[in-house]
């Protein structure tokens, strides 16, 4: 009887066991098994599947039972080599990325395929493709998350008969043509110096701004503090006037009431003779050259005829100085504006001219 052949492949498998993501060293079957936490090991029995064994304590036949795959239940990141994609604007570019993934049925990634690393790696470089080649290349950076989870929910569908779950998708590096990537950093340089001069132009806008603001306000204080002095200069000229007016009407009216009372006629009548006398002895005190009549010298008849003059234009004085009066209230009330103060000298210099 012969001896069966056992070929190089056979010892290989024996002794290495080739997990579809992972190459793990082969356990031998000592009927007493510790399978390590977060591992799934496939057993076989007379080459048929026979069970799946779960971390902690397991009791397999020696040289029936054997164990021909080991899957790692952990979290696995692989690598996705450069490839070659075009936009939608055909853009070529070069990316590259990684990818997260998790076994999630042992049995479906037993003897579901054959190289599930290179599967999924083929799977991502197909899917990267043809998710690049939907989008121009200016979205390629806007929407980098929304490619990767593209991406990511492709994979999942394809890897589920494998019992693989595809977690997560990031592109690691995106190199630009040469010609393309000095196109953007003019583009970005040229947006640089829009945005400074926009900036510059609206500063000086804002600053020519709060200067004329500065200047109007200015200007209406200015103007506001000329209006209150004008205003302020009429109305003390106003008041001035109408204390000299009430002065004269008041003089007017005692002169008057001296005159009309007893002895008044008398007190003029030496009030003006006084006064002759003062004015003639001052004659001699100057070398002025005058012409007297005949009768300056006689103090009486001077005297006598200043009192026929005083009488005869006692009320034409009156009435002019009255008039004088009403003239000055009435151009003092119209240089502070019909004010109130305006409208009572013009009140009161009515009633001086009604009274005489």
């Amino acid at each position: 009887m012969l001896a069966p052949r056992i070929s190089f492949c056979s010892l290989k498998r024996a002794f290495m066991i080739s997990s579809p993501i992972r190459t793990y060293k082969t356990p031998v079957n000592t009927g007493i098994l510790f399978v390590p936490e977060r591992q799934a090991w496939v057993v076989e029995r007379l080459g048929k599947f026979h069970c799946i064994l779960s971390p902690g304590l397991n009791f397999c036949i020696p040289l029936v039972d054997r164990i021909a795959y080991v899957q790692s239940l952990k979290e696995i990141a692989i690598d996705i080599p450069d490839q070659a994609a075009i936009t939608s604007d055909n853009v070529v570019l070069q990316l590259n990325g990684v990818l997260f993934l998790k076994v999630m049925d042992a049995y479906k990634a037993s003897y579901g395929v054959e190289d599930a690393e290179f599967a999924i790696t083929q799977l991502a470089q197909t899917t990267m493709r043809s998710e690049i080649g939907k989008i121009a290349l200016d979205n390629v950076f806007k929407e980098r998350e929304a490619l990767n989870y593209s991406i990511v929910r492709s994979i999942c569908k394809a890897a589920e008969p494998w019992g693989i779950e595809c977690l997560r998708y990031e592109i690691r590096d995106i190199q630009l043509p040469a010609k393309i990537k000095d196109a953007m950093q003019m583009q970005v340089e040229a947006d640089r110096r829009k945005r400074a001069a926009i900036l510059e132009s609206e500063g000086q806008r804002d600053a020519e701004i709060n200067r004329a603001e500065g200047i109007k306000q200015s200007q209406i204080l200015s103007s506001e503090g000329q209006r209150v002095e004008t205003v302020n200069r009429a109305v003390g000229e106003a008041e001035a006037i109408m204390k000299v007016a009430e002065s004269r009407a008041e003089a007017v009216r005692k002169i008057a009431a001296a005159i009309a009372g007893r002895n008044g006629v008398d007190a003029v009548q030496m009030s003006i003779a006084e006064r002759y006398i003062d004015a003639f002895s001052k004659l001699a005190k100057t070398n002025n050259t005058m012409l007297l009549t005949t009768d300056a010298g006689d103090v009486s008849a001077m005297v006598a005829k200043a009192l026929a003059i005083f009488k005869t234009l006692d009320r034409d004085i009156a009435s002019e100085v009255a008039r004088e009066t009403s003239e000055a209230l009435t151009q003092s009330a119209e240089s502070v504006n019909s004010s109130n103060s305006s409208k009572r000298f013009l009140k009161i210099a009515e009633d001086a001219v009604d009274e005489k």
